[in-house]
């Protein structure tokens, strides 16, 4: 078992550069990856009429793995730098670790 967390984000698309900046100056995540996600719900609170019909909402998808010690204090600070945004996150352990 690893000491290490996936931090997953689900952003709307105009977040993509503020949060790119955000996740490279966070001191606990030393690296992520991001790549163009649809989010689907049955909630249509906030989506647009187009979204409505499609049934989806573009979303920016952000992966970082950090170590479980520097949860807290890069989640406090996620809450307080973006709060009402619309990100949308969830957190999963890691069983392993490694490169090939």
């Amino acid at each position: 078992m690893s000491d290490f967390v996936l931090l997953t984000l689900l952003a709307p698309p105009q977040l993509e550069d503020p949060l790119v900046d955000w996740l490279l100056s966070t001191p606990a995540i030393q690296g992520f990856s991001s790549q163009a996600a649809s989010s689907h719900s049955s909630r249509t609170e906030g989506m647009s009429l187009n979204e409505q019909v499609a049934g989806r909402t573009r979303r920016i998808r952000f992966e970082a793995q950090l170590s479980a010690d520097g949860l807290r204090d890069t989640l406090n600070v996620l809450r307080t730098d973006f709060r009402g945004s619309g990100i949308h996150y969830w957190v999963t352990p890691v069983l392993d670790v490694g490169g090939l």
